[in-house]
């Protein structure tokens, strides 16, 4: 059993800057894959970046291409999302994720365990 736990969010105005913590429970989680996941008012949980167990490999989702870095301190079992030059339509709830191991996925109903998700809001 993984619990996760994330913290971070805020308000910021447009361009500016946060960055997401999501704390895990027990040493496992770092041999696990995971990712980043945001939900809006009114729409689908949506992808947002995933890393590799090791941090070897990142992917992301177009939107947060080149604004969004998804890392991962193993020592600290501690994954991160330090997000720049945000903007108004990246207000939502995001919430970190584990699958275990094996592939990278991008889709939330391939997740097993989920944090209780942060808020952010970005003002224009």
């Amino acid at each position: 059993q993984v619990q996760l736990v994330e913290s971070g969010g805020g308000l910021v105005q447009a361009g500016g800057s946060l960055r997401l913590s999501c704390a895990a429970s027990g040493r496992t989680f770092s041999s696990y894959n995971a990712a980043w996941f945001r939900q809006a008012p009114g729409k689908d949980r949506e992808f947002v970046a995933a890393i590799r167990w090791n941090g070897d490999s990142t992917y992301y989702a177009d939107s947060v291409k080149g604004r969004f870095t998804i890392s991962r301190d193993n020592a600290k079992i501690t994954m991160y999302l330090q997000m720049n030059s945000l903007k108004p339509e990246d207000t939502a709830i995001y919430y970190c994720a584990t699958n275990g191991i094996g592939l990278i996925r991008r889709k939330p109903d391939e997740f097993d365990y989920w944090g209780q998700g942060t808020q952010v809001t970005v003002s224009s």
